[in-house]
């Protein structure tokens, strides 16, 4: 296929304000909700027209390609991806996130919409740069980095993939009950949950998780350091879990808590949740997989790696 043939498909979401209008219907009501909290309505407003300029810039580089698509967020979970499409995400560093573990082997680029709003690990370039950056993805001419993506398995065939990190747990506030095994090692466990991470995941939720445990162990020895912590590159061949909040009984014990996934070292999670037990990825709560009672899932880092465009 030639690369004026090739599809491309622009990921967007819907702004902070978009999401106000569509819960209270019109702009007025959602600037009174936001001023009645003491809130600036403006910056919802500047954030809004920055994203629809941005916007702009990049479909008026699609429109000259000529084939082209525009997906939102929300639908990712029901698209089928051509092999040969090439994937731009105009968002924050999680619309990416929440692109790659969709795609298998297809390109993606991630354009920063507000580079003065948003740091972008995942976004190294600006919508002006498409003009000149396209032609050069849509000829496979630019170089990638691999990221490295986590796999959960039930038994039943079902499967879910993360590109940050994967959530095994209670879908409210409530607590979580299931058997841990994990390199020869098991124990039955009352959690707040089970984060998995990957590299790319090994830098923001993991590093709250595993921060907060240093600093509360520092404070209540008394100590005045910590530990240092280390991410995970994001192609490395391996995944990392911590328990959250595990409480100690005579039925539940605390001590498998944190430990590193690779291929001859899966997590198995059983739930011993008769309701309310889910597994999610990238904080896209609404594309779960019900944990219930008896069910067992396996993760592992997946053979399928994200390939993102620098």
């Amino acid at each position: 296929m030639s690369a004026s043939d090739r599809k491309v498909v622009l990921v967007t979401r819907r702004t902070r304000l978009q999401e106000l209008i569509g819960r209270f219907h019109t702009v007025d009501q959602a600037r009174f909700y936001v001023q009645h909290l003491g809130a600036d309505f403006g910056d919802y407003e500047r954030e809004h027209a920055a994203y629809l300029t941005a916007r702009a810039v990049v479909t008026e580089v699609l429109e000259a390609h000529g084939r082209w698509q525009e997906l939102e967020r929300q639908y990712l979970p029901n698209f089928l991806f051509g092999p040969a499409d090439v994937v731009l995400a105009l968002g924050q560093d999680g619309l990416v996130a929440n692109a790659m573990k969709y795609l298998d082997g297809q390109p993606l680029v991630g354009l920063n919409p507000e580079p003065a709003r948003h740091d972008g690990i995942l976004l190294p370039f600006q919508p002006a740069d498409l003009a000149a950056l396209l032609p050069a993805v849509l000829a496979d001419a630019r170089p990638d980095k691999r990221v490295t993506m986590a796999q959960a398995s039930l038994a039943d065939g079902q499967t879910m993939l993360a590109v940050n990190d994967l959530f095994v747990g209670p879908r409210s506030h409530t607590s979580a009950r299931y058997r841990i095994d994990w390199s020869g090692q098991a124990e039955v466990q009352s959690s707040s949950g089970v984060i998995v991470s990957t590299g790319l995941g090994s830098t923001g939720w993991m590093t709250s998780v595993i921060m907060g445990s240093l600093r509360i162990g520092a404070a209540w020895e008394g100590a005045s350091r910590t530990a240092s912590y280390r991410p995970l590159a994001w192609d490395a061949q391996a995944l990392r879990f911590a328990v959250r909040e595990p409480f100690p009984s005579r039925a539940t014990g605390a001590s498998l808590v944190y430990g590193e996934i690779d291929a001859h070292h899966p997590l198995a999670l059983t739930s011993n949740m008769p309701e309310g037990g889910v597994i999610f990825s990238d904080g896209m709560e609404a594309d779960s997989l019900v944990f219930g009672a008896g069910m067992t899932v396996t993760i592992t880092p997946a053979n399928r790696a994200g390939r993102l465009i620098i």
